[in-house]
């Protein structure tokens, strides 16, 4: 299955639709009909963004199968935090930038890590 049958087919899952889809995104709609027209797969640029809006991980749109163990992860992920803590605010503030933003804070964060 070609990965525009996968986007495809998560749309409909999500009750997406091509236009809502092209529109978070910030993909071109013509763009989008393409793939299905022509058969053809988005750039590789555009999987990121792809993925986000979906609410899935680029293993599950790249390799075509769900990964039980990558789901279960993924399920597990939200974590219970108080509203006054500073990882509370971190998070709510991070939720709120734009997707640039929020890579380039990641960024920050993987920066400060490797520095250890």
């Amino acid at each position: 299955m070609l990965i525009s049958e996968r986007i495809y087919r998560y749309l409909a899952d999500k009750g997406l639709s091509q236009v809502e889809f092209a529109a978070r995104t910030g993909i071109a709609q013509s763009t989008i009909s393409d793939w299905k027209r022509k058969g053809t797969n988005p750039s590789a640029d555009k999987i990121m963004i792809i993925c986000e809006v979906l609410d899935i991980s680029p293993y599950e749109l790249l390799a075509g199968a769900e990964n039980k163990k990558h789901k279960e992860y993924r399920e597990t992920e939200c974590v219970l935090i108080d509203k006054r803590s500073k990882e509370y605010q971190l998070i709510k503030a991070y939720q709120e930038l734009d997707w640039i933003a929020q890579k380039h804070m990641e960024g920050y964060v993987k920066a400060l890590r490797d520095m250890r």
